[in-house]
């Protein structure tokens, strides 16, 4: 049954859309289509965290702390796919395994099409370009440093935090930055919960 409409409206106003879960256990939803705005250059977002994203990167060098720069930002179906394709023949010829292992293998780095956070607009890959690799090491820059403690502040969480694989499925990635509005950034970031974590606190189960 639908909602009261003055219900439905404080829902609204909530934005708890931002909260979307998206991951190998809770696809995209179907016909799912972010509007989008230029974040800079070629990158592009949800229109509601473009600028706040753009903001947050200069703030940090203005700040002198390291060269934050985009990497990767929103990506069509098309894109993701071509990256977990690409994945998946670099782990068969390194490894010597199976296409069905290296199907599930490739999985946890690259997110299968369909599944990916980048295809809601509301993730952004950041790399400090002092140091120009995606790998642990990132945690260590003085880009991230920063990000790390001050994302919150423009909305931004820390999306696939260390030693949480176990319940997020995607390895510990420092540089993988997800928008949910600064309301409900500042309260995960306090409680110290992944973004599944919080959904379920929220909706009473844990």
């Amino acid at each position: 049954a639908a909602l009261p409409q003055q219900k439905q409206q404080r829902l609204d106003d909530l934005h708890l859309d931002l909260l979307l879960v998206v991951s190998a256990a809770s696809p995209l939803p179907d016909g799912y289509v972010p509007i989008l705005d230029i974040v800079v250059g070629e990158y592009e977002m949800d229109e509601r965290c473009a600028a706040k994203c753009l903001q947050m990167i200069k703030d940090c060098r203005e700040a002198g702390m390291g060269l934050p720069m985009i990497c990767s930002a929103y990506r069509t179906q098309e894109y993701q796919e071509m990256l977990y394709n690409d994945k998946v023949a670099r782990v068969m010829q390194a490894e010597w395994i199976s296409h069905d292992d290296a199907l599930v293998k490739a999985a946890a780095v690259v997110a299968v099409p369909g599944t990916s956070e980048h295809q809601t607009g509301l993730a952004v890959d950041i790399m400090d370009e002092n140091y120009p690799y995606l790998d642990e090491g990132q945690e260590n820059t003085e880009a991230q440093v920063w990000l790390m403690e001050h994302a919150p502040d423009y909305g931004f969480i820390l999306r696939y935090p260390p030693d949480a694989s176990d319940i997020t499925g995607i390895i510990y990635e420092p540089w993988h930055y997800r928008y949910v509005g600064e309301k409900f950034a500042k309260e995960i970031a306090k409680r110290g919960l992944t973004l599944e974590e919080y959904v379920a606190w929220r909706r009473g189960r844990l």
